[in-house]
């Protein structure tokens, strides 16, 4: 909540357009000793896979080079191979810890596109099951996640590969 008044805060002086959430995906990455606090739970030379911490569901991951470029082809053929390494890592922990019914993968290029975060590309890994819409976020629109981001981190570091 601290962060969304914070948001709320800075939209209000500079505009909506203008309010950024700062790169903390470049902050995760250059702070390896902070992974549990910063939900980190995996990382290899090229970037990490962490919890979102305003998950669209229960599981929600994201995988993210650590050099910070806006759009896909901003990076190298070689990155975009290490990104993709960074994804099928994380549908792997998505499958071996929460044995989901499917998985939604997306990469949101641009603020247009919906991206929260749009100087540093970014996917998202999202655990599905049958009628995981409900009424609460039909009707309330708020989403409820039934698990602790914390507990959850727990769980995927366990199913880390070795």
């Amino acid at each position: 909540m601290a962060y969304l008044q914070e948001m709320k805060r800075k939209a209000e002086q500079v505009g909506w357009s203008a309010t950024s959430a700062g790169n903390f995906l470049s902050e995760y990455w250059a702070s390896p000793q902070h992974d549990e606090a910063n939900l980190v739970v995996y990382r290899n030379q090229h970037g990490m896979v962490l919890l979102n911490r305003y998950p669209y569901a229960s599981g929600h991951l994201m995988a993210a080079l650590g050099e910070a470029r806006p759009t896909l082809l901003d990076y190298e053929p070689e990155q975009r191979a290490a990104l993709w390494h960074l994804v099928e890592v994380a549908v792997d922990l998505v499958h071996r810890t929460l044995a989901p019914q499917g998985v939604n993968v997306g990469i949101n290029e641009g603020r247009a596109a919906g991206a929260g975060l749009p100087e540093h590309l970014h996917a998202h890994i999202v655990p599905r099951w049958g009628g995981d819409t409900n009424f609460m976020s039909v009707v309330g629109q708020v989403r409820v996640i039934p698990e602790a981001l914390e507990v959850m981190w727990r769980q995927y570091r366990e199913n880390v590969p070795a």
